[in-house]
């Protein structure tokens, strides 16, 4: 389905605005953690939740809220998450106790698991595949590099002026925006003629499992893989999805057919954004370590560091669009997986040398980053009929959440390992050298990627 030029040229920009919007609450939070935390009494070891509550449960309702789209309307569930977004802001922002914030974040977290699936399935619906949706999906991305940095800076900026409320304030009138225009600009979700049931015993099962797991990832490098309630999600995460499997075999309207996964772009695509996140996804919290602990700079410093590698990455998927409709989509992840790795080994000299030192390799990883971030996702969408953009894009997305938590959690263990009981320059020290182990491994990584990327038809255009 596609609507006129100009038509499609507001939507792509609504779309890519919404982007923008999931982006920039990834960052803002963190510069306002600090004061969060000392204005409502959390406790040292319960900050981190203010960050986790979303992580986890934006990992877990991911395909749920694929699936909804294909099911609901992907229309009606891209403004349903928005409005998500605004009122649990909202709720944030009015905070006075610990828990009514980190519930929010948890409501807000399953917003932007309904918002991602929702804004990539209509992007895939209302462009062509081919020339048309990589350009679509260029400008996407884009916006989503812009929301990082721009996340950054307007946390430090409204934190500084108007307290730690004005960060979730700021959604409100973002997806107030947003919802309004979405009645305008986006097309009304297609009429079925066929009658759909929803697998409501699949969708409660993976949400669980996934929630488990995504929990158990992003607690365990924090209070230990043999903690209890680590434990325990690991083995709640491992009965559920195996009945997930189960489940799903024996559908007749699965959440997740599994025929999809005959479909070799987009088993290639789910493994590449799984990998991506595990690497590439993992760089900016090792820059952000190093950008204030080991370089020293403010919070407001921090933000202005990370404009280099989201310009160099928003003009990476520019270069990922032209690829990818000039040659291939093979070609095109290929390039930018030896591109990003090569910048990711320059980073690793110039960490002990200021940030000046790391410029050339936040540029020349950014770049690469940026071109596969388009190439995957034109894959993950190959060959998949508009009727299942939703579920594929919630389950390349999982990929992409669960990737994320496993390369973080890796890469911490190792970089950490010999922190423990450091303080003053021998801690920094420790930091520089783990922050540069952590570089060589995501290099690595990236590299390994490049088997997933091989696996894609030699000359299909993208």
């Amino acid at each position: 389905m596609t609507t006129p030029a100009s038509g499609t040229g507001r939507a792509l920009a609504l779309l890519a605005f919404a982007q923008l919007i999931y982006s920039l609450d990834i960052n803002i939070v963190f510069v306002a953690l600090p004061e969060i935390g000392a204005g409502l009494g959390f406790s040292g070891q319960t900050l981190q939740w203010v960050v986790s509550a979303y992580m986890v449960f934006c990992g877990g309702f991911l395909l749920f809220g694929g699936r909804a789209a294909d099911l609901i309307g992907q229309r009606r569930m891209f403004i349903f998450a928005l409005w998500l977004y605004a009122l649990s802001s909202l709720a944030g922002g009015l905070a006075t106790s610990p828990a009514v914030i980190v519930a929010a974040r948890a409501v807000q977290g399953i917003g932007a698991a309904f918002l991602f699936p929702a804004t990539l399935s209509l992007l895939n619906r209302l462009f062509a595949e081919g020339p048309e949706r990589n350009r679509a999906l260029a400008v996407w991305g884009g916006a989503g590099a812009s929301g990082l940095s721009i996340g950054a800076l307007a946390g430090g900026f409204l934190t500084a002026a108007w307290g730690w409320p004005a960060v979730f304030y700021v959604n409100v009138v973002l997806a107030g925006i947003a919802i309004i225009a979405a009645f305008f600009v986006i097309p009304r979700d297609p009429k079925r003629h066929e009658k759909r049931s929803f697998d409501l015993p699949g969708a409660l099962t993976v949400t669980i499992g996934a929630t488990a797991l995504v929990f158990a990832l992003v607690e365990g490098p924090e209070i230990g893989w043999g903690a209890t309630s680590v434990v325990w999600a690991l083995i709640l995460a491992a009965v559920f999805l195996i009945a997930f499997a189960v489940i799903e075999a024996r559908s007749r309207d699965p959440l997740m057919p599994l025929r999809l996964f005959r479909n070799r772009s987009l088993v290639a695509g789910m493994t590449i954004t799984f990998l991506y996140m595990g690497t590439f996804g993992a760089l900016p919290y090792f820059l952000t370590v190093l950008f204030q602990n080991v370089q020293g700079l403010t919070a407001l410093q921090t933000g202005w560091a990370f404009l280099v590698p989201s310009i160099a990455i928003a003009v990476g998927t520019q270069i990922g669009e032209r690829l990818a409709t000039r040659l291939s989509t093979r070609t095109t992840l290929i390039t930018g997986m030896i591109v990003g790795a090569v910048g990711t080994a320059l980073l690793v000299p110039g960490v002990t040398s200021g940030y000046l030192a790391i410029v050339p390799g936040l540029i020349v990883s950014g770049l690469g980053q940026g071109i596969v971030w388009t190439g995957m996702w034109i894959a993950a969408a190959s060959g998949v009929h508009h009727d299942e953009q939703g579920v594929a894009s919630g389950m390349a997305s999982t990929a992409l959440s669960v990737g994320n938590s496993i390369g973080l959690a890796v890469l911490i263990a190792l970089a950490n390992r010999h922190t423990g009981g450091l303080e003053g320059e021998a801690l920094r020290t420790a930091l520089a050298e783990g922050t540069q182990l952590a570089f060589w491994l995501a290099a690595a990584g990236i590299l390994v990627s490049l088997i997933a990327a091989f696996a894609l038809p030699a000359r299909a255009k993208g």
